[in-house]
């Protein structure tokens, strides 16, 4: 009876740990082309450039069928066991989070709280699927109906994970968001199966992100520099430990390195996992900084040498060798 209680318990705590790893965050986000499109959209200069790109928050203002679109399609989801976070929600909790970090300040000195651009560049809403959503209410008489396109896109990758696209049967009574479900629920299924498909695929080969690794201009080595690894007695070029450390730290020993030289290392199909146990035992998931932090640690304790992690987004991360 204790044989089978101890089973039933490490059964629950891995189902538990599998769903955690299998299910990540999803988030339904308008696509570009139906955003400016439609006229909602910012418009800017960057080095010389002019720039276009989607204003969610005035699309979820004004657009009172995106809305309505939006919220089937997040019951839709939730039925099949893919809650979504909210678009609307993370837009409003953002504009907090901004407007709490103007007013805080020291209570001391009055000093207000730092934030660089690269900081306010990243307060953004993250998932790391997003469901990219266009569709568009058609007339066939006095009837309408919808036609929609919608791509699963892998948010650490810019990968299309699933797709589907279609057409509705005409309706002269339906609203919107009845006129989408129509439309799009003879193609869930399949769409589902793609999103799980490529979860099973993360869970058993890894998450794939890109690594870059560089120097700072002050370090007095380079990665073509020999050091040797006291614990094995290798003595190899910096770019070669840090390739072995890859390979020991991977998820099958799973990436491509597409380029390397004095400066830079540039690591792509990276395939690093879902979960780990910490140092206390507690399983955490894994992102870019976790697992870069690893390597930092690994050059540090071996060669001494510091470095300092830049996150650019969900999918890719730098190492800085040379300084903190």
């Amino acid at each position: 009876m204790k044989r089978l209680f101890s089973i039933f318990i490490f059964t629950t705590l891995t189902l538990s740990l599998f769903a955690q790893a299998k299910k990540p965050t999803i988030m339904v986000v308008p696509s570009d082309q139906y955003c400016i499109s439609r006229g909602y959209k910012m418009e800017f200069e960057s080095m010389g450039a002019n720039q276009t790109l989607p204003d969610y928050k005035a699309a979820m203002q004004n657009d009172a069928d995106l809305r309505l679109v939006i919220t089937k399609m997040g019951q839709i989801m939730a039925d099949r066991g893919f809650p979504l976070k909210d678009l609307e929600m993370e837009l409003r909790n953002l504009e907090r989070e901004a407007a709490e970090s103007a007013m805080l300040m020291s209570s001391t000195s009055g000093s207000e709280m730092a934030e660089s651009p690269v900081d306010a560049l990243k307060r953004t809403a993250k998932a790391d699927i997003i469901m990219d959503l266009s569709f568009e209410i058609k007339r066939m008489g006095p009837e309408r109906y919808i036609s929609f396109n919608l791509r699963g896109l892998d948010s650490y990758t810019s990968k299309q994970v699933s797709g589907a696209a279609g057409a509705g049967k005409p309706s002269s009574a339906a609203s919107p968001e009845l006129l989408l479900e129509e439309a799009v629920l003879s193609h869930m299924d399949g769409f589902n199966a793609g999103l799980q498909s490529h979860f099973d695929d993360m869970f058993a080969k890894g998450r794939e992100v890109k690594i870059n690794i560089r120097r700072f201009a002050s370090f007095y080595d380079n990665l073509e520099s020999y050091y040797t690894d006291e614990s094995t007695g290798e003595e190899l070029e910096l770019l070669e430990h840090i390739e072995n450390w890859f390979f020991d730290n991977t998820v099958e020993g799973r990436f491509s390195l597409s380029d390397a030289s004095e400066n830079q290392m540039r690591l792509e199909q990276v395939r690093i996992p879902m979960m780990e146990t910490d140092s206390r035992g507690r399983e955490r998931a894994v992102d870019t900084r976790r697992f870069l932090s690893g390597l930092s640690r690994y050059l540090r304790t071996t060669f001494g040498i510091d470095s300092k992690i830049y996150v650019r987004g969900l999918g890719e991360a730098w190492l800085i060798v040379g300084e903190k």
